[in-house]
């Protein structure tokens, strides 16, 4: 049996937000690890359109109480659980009152960004990785999926590069071609990566945090892509250009199995 390890951190999970392929994908690849005998871990942030008490989510007490500080203010960390119907699989939902009470995801009823988007991404994927260290639980696959996750691979390598949970895994990016968001993701991200402990010439890009200058820095920090969807061919020049292990699914919910096997490719990568 596989005992691979493979932690998902995502930015949404079928049923627990409206149906969409990105959303499937976060349900279906976490079940087809499971049913391979891998040993897996799913987080999503506990966005406001999430039903708690449809979906029967409840929190762990255990996990809950740290505070995060971003840009010199306390955010307390809320840990909740709930089980995806139909499976065994449970997801550790991310949640905070002043980052995820609002009744949407990402952007407002008018399909605008939220202006804390930055500080909320920086939350969610700190969380998940304290919350990681809690469990004691090593990952030897970390799979971000969408760019709401992918400050997770920049804070592995560098703020937790020390630390033995995380000291040899291997971080694999994936996004589709509806992943990218417009203009800035704020004004001031790297001033608040830096204040976390990441160094100035690690998040030099980020001075000026577009779409295309967040993946620029994080590919930096992963060591395999996948693609969903159509390809883009300005993103698709970046991934080249990092010369990273890359594979592209054209139709996510039926190429499962060569996300299962792409695993298996980058856990024996040097």
């Amino acid at each position: 049996m596989d005992t691979t390890r493979i932690l998902f951190i995502c930015s949404e999970i079928s049923p627990f937000l409206p149906d969409s392929e990105m959303a499937d994908v976060g349900r279906l690849l976490p079940q087809m690890a499971q049913e391979k005998g891998r040993e897996i871990r799913s987080f999503m942030p506990r966005f406001g359109h999430v039903n708690e008490r449809r979906n029967q989510l409840h929190e762990v007490i255990r996990l809950s109480g740290l505070n995060l500080i971003i840009d010199d203010t306390d955010h307390p960390l809320i840990i909740k659980v709930a089980t995806t119907p139909g499976s065994r699989i449970q997801v550790y939902f991310i949640d905070n009152e002043d980052f995820f009470q609002r009744k949407h995801g990402l952007v407002d009823d008018h399909g605008i960004p939220f202006t804390d988007n930055d500080e909320r991404s920086i939350f969610f994927v700190r969380g998940v990785l304290e919350t990681v260290k809690k469990l004691r639980w090593k990952p030897n696959v970390v799979h971000c999926q969408g760019w709401f996750t992918f400050l997770a691979a920049l804070y592995m390598k560098k703020v937790y590069r020390d630390d033995p949970v995380f000291a040899r895994t291997k971080i694999v990016l994936s996004f589709s071609e509806n992943d990218a968001f417009d203009g800035p993701l704020g004004s001031r991200l790297r001033e608040k990566l830096i204040l976390d402990g990441l160094r100035a010439k690690d998040v030099e890009a980020l001075a000026v945090p577009t779409y295309e200058n967040l993946l620029k820095t994080i590919l930096n920090f992963s060591d395999g892509v996948i693609f969903f969807g159509k390809k883009d061919p300005q993103v698709t020049a970046l991934v080249r250009e990092s010369k990273k292990p890359f594979i592209h699914c054209k139709k996510p919910r039926e190429e499962m199995e060569a996300c299962n096997e792409f695993y298996t490719q980058i856990i024996r990568t040097r």
